[in-house]
């Protein structure tokens, strides 16, 4: 036997209200027992809803920028784009240290 629309309706409310299910059956006057098998019946019949993905994929676009520019002081510079690689540049520092 399938549950009535009058049962369904006061399971959603109780759902809706946040409440405890003995606060909710004692306000709505109703037999705590009754309706825990109610929803005991509600939740067998009821199409399990899949889990929220636990992780939401993204796309990070890095923003376009001015090239990065290192300055010595003997008055030579170096112009790097942007996104160059800080192994690469850490190679470079290396090699000209």
């Amino acid at each position: 036997m399938g549950l009535s629309k009058k049962w369904i309706g006061h399971i959603e409310a109780w759902q809706a209200s946040g409440l405890p299910q003995a606060d909710f059956c004692r306000q709505q006057q109703l037999n705590a027992k009754t309706f825990a098998a109610r929803l005991c019946e509600y939740r067998r019949v009821q199409p399990a809803l899949p889990p929220p993905p636990a992780f939401i994929p993204v796309q990070v676009q890095v923003p376009a920028s001015e090239p990065f520019v290192l300055r010595h002081t003997g008055g030579h510079s170096l112009e790097l784009p942007p996104g160059v690689s800080a192994a690469w540049l850490a190679e470079l520092w290396r090699c000209l240290g």
